[in-house]
């Protein structure tokens, strides 16, 4: 696992479900493109179900860092775009993705509103960075 730290300056606001800042010494740096709510086959996971959707993302992107040797320990930075993004389906979410993330180790993040995705039955996708000091080819 590569060396990371997280760090919560006080003279930011308390953050909820993710850290203000991640330091790393890593070497190899993986970019995970933004995952939506597709199963293996392509289809869409969970029409009109937030928290359905929320779980298949944080799959895709568990078998995308697997893929390299990668795993959410190494994951340092997220963004979300949330179709039509409220307070509502932003604690959905993170209540959803909270068994992916370590508690102790929470990647900065980024959380983003917008109004449509590629597929108007997608509400959610999903970008990770994630540091690791070797990954498979």
């Amino acid at each position: 696992m590569t060396p990371t730290r997280s760090h919560n300056p006080s003279a930011l606001a308390a953050p909820n479900g993710f850290s203000h800042v991640v330091v790393t010494t890593g070497q190899t740096q993986v970019q995970v493109s933004g995952q939506v709510a597709y199963d293996a086959s392509g289809n869409v996971v969970g029409v009109d179900d937030l928290t359905a959707q929320t779980r298949q993302v944080y799959t895709n992107i568990s078998h995308a860092l697997a893929s390299v040797g990668a795993t959410f320990q190494n994951v340092i930075k997220t963004t979300l775009f949330v179709k039509d993004l409220d307070p509502d389906k932003a604690r959905l979410i993170r209540a959803a993705r909270a068994p992916f993330l370590a508690s102790e180790r929470l990647p900065a993040s980024t959380m983003v509103g917008v109004a449509s995705l590629a597929r108007p039955e997608l509400l959610l996708e999903v970008e990770a960075v994630a540091i690791m000091t070797e990954a498979k080819p």
